[in-house]
């Protein structure tokens, strides 16, 4: 008598073993996901550090609010802050300029005067507060003299409202300008100022 075979078993053995085989896939396949959604968060925050370094931007709820409070492109501002101090507080220059607008202090003074700030100490320039203020006080003193031309207001700002006007005052332009170093501090400004425009619109509130 032919002892009886036992070939149904063999398929159930199979199954149990492709069991685990689909539960590893699936497990690889959720690793890969977890991994290349971890790249993805690695990669933005290493591309925003990047941004950070070359171009960096802090106290945007002050420059927004200088901005508004004195009709000025923010943009510009934070411009002018990247060139002078590229947003490092506490920076002194050899000639006395103070903070991240570098304000010297007898211009300064001759804001607080016209400005009616008769609280200000040559000590507020070191706060943000009041260092982009009175930058941008400035900023838009030089604009309305030379009727809004960028180019001769940065000159002004730069060298002086004395050598803008030596150079053609709102009839500036900015290859005309004899001095380099003004030169190229004024194709600074305007170039960080278009940078801030395409990657701070949001932060510049524009």
């Amino acid at each position: 008598m032919t002892p009886p075979t036992h070939t149904a078993a063999r398929p159930a053995r199979a199954s149990a073993r492709a069991r685990p085989s689909r539960r590893r896939l699936r497990w690889g396949i959720v690793g890969l996901l977890l991994a290349g959604a971890l790249v993805a968060l690695l990669w933005g925050t290493f591309h925003q550090a990047v941004r950070e370094i070359a171009l960096p931007l802090r106290h945007e709820d002050i420059i927004r609010q200088q901005a508004a409070d004195k009709g000025l492109d923010p943009s510009l501002i934070a411009a002018v802050i990247y060139a002078e101090s590229r947003f490092v507080a506490g920076r002194t220059s050899s000639a006395g300029a103070e903070g991240l607008m570098q304000i010297t202090p007898d211009t300064a003074k001759g804001i607080a005067k016209r400005s009616g700030g008769t609280a200000f100490v040559l000590e507020d320039l070191a706060t943000p507060q009041v260092n982009i203020a009175y930058g941008s006080y400035l900023l838009r003193e030089h604009l309305d003299r030379y009727r809004g031309d960028v180019a001769a207001a940065l000159a002004a700002y730069n060298a002086g409202p004395g050598k803008a006007d030596e150079w053609g005052g709102a009839a500036l332009r900015v290859q005309d300008i004899p001095y380099a170093e003004t030169r190229h501090y004024v194709e600074k400004v305007i170039r960080a100022r278009r940078e801030y425009r395409e990657r701070y619109a949001r932060e510049l509130g524009l």
